[in-house]
């Protein structure tokens, strides 16, 4: 459990720091601004496929100003509480503070890629594995590494420590980063996810993405959060981060947990194989 911290301690330790946007994304809506037929929809669908966007509308939602009963974790019901303008508002300065050098969007590539590709593979597992809540599925596959760029950015030699945790057979990833930098992006994610108000049980799951093993056996886990940690390491291992971050041939982490979750979730290795391969003919792998 991370340490409790208060919303002003949160921003306080985030001032200054946010997720650069996507620059394409920038051009997309952008583009889409310009259209005379621009649609809630079609800005939400933009912003759905980047993580600081995504990230500032939903904070934006569940501040204190809209005053919400419950804590929005759809990107696109946000974004039609929000309307047009304040979207487009929103996202023009958002965009201002993201200026990016050529070098960070090429270091940051990798991060934007996996995000939008696991948010898009984990909410069709959930949907064929019977899961509720697909779009929170999508929410976390896009924000579960939100600490990672943040690391990227802070620290020159972070691609490194990434290589080597995905290397360790025996360790979990955090403990390769811990043990060199004495945080890991799973701590700084579940800060981040805090400052955008996103529901508990997500800012859970973005902080125990690598710890899955303890937290499906565990009576005091939110049974929410343990379903989309199980849909979120096999869409991981799907869209091989273990190779992209990892520059590994051996996903080490889904060896370790793959027949608790393919139990926790009710499917057979022949199952998950065919799975793999619907994924797969649809496009998505």
């Amino acid at each position: 459990m991370p340490q409790e911290l208060t919303d002003a301690q949160i921003s306080s330790l985030l001032k200054g720091i946010n997720i650069p946007p996507q620059p394409q994304v920038l051009v997309d809506l952008q583009m889409e601004q310009l259209d005379p037929q621009c649609s809630i929809n079609a800005l939400a669908k933009i912003i759905s496929q980047d993580v600081g966007l995504a990230g500032a509308v939903l904070k934006t939602v569940n501040s204190p100003f809209f005053n919400l009963t419950n804590k929005i974790s759809s990107i696109q019901q946000a974004v039609n509480l929000l309307g047009i303008d304040s979207v487009i508002s929103l996202v023009n300065a958002h965009s201002i503070r993201g200026a990016l050098s050529d070098e960070q969007i090429i270091a940051l590539g990798k991060f934007w890629d996996t995000a939008i590709d696991i948010a898009q593979v984990a909410t069709h597992v959930a949907k064929q594995i019977g899961i509720d809540s697909p779009e929170e599925a999508y929410t976390l596959g896009l924000f579960h590494n939100c600490g990672i760029p943040l690391l990227m950015m802070r620290y020159e030699n972070y691609p490194e420590v990434m290589q080597r945790a995905y290397a360790d057979p025996i360790n979990t990833i955090n403990a390769t980063e811990n043990a060199e930098l004495h945080t890991n992006h799973c701590v700084v994610g579940y800060y981040v996810a805090r400052s955008w108000k996103l529901p508990q049980h997500l800012c859970q799951a973005i902080h125990n993405h690598h710890q899955v093993a303890q937290q499906l056996v565990s009576d005091s886990v939110d049974s929410r959060e343990k379903n989309l940690l199980a849909v979120l390491k096999i869409a991981e291992h799907f869209c091989g981060n273990y190779k992209i971050f990892g520059q590994q041939t051996e996903d080490h982490e889904w060896q370790r947990l793959q027949e608790q979750i393919l139990i926790y979730v009710g499917l057979s290795q022949y199952d998950f194989e065919n799975l793999r391969q619907q994924l797969s003919d649809q496009g998505l792998l």
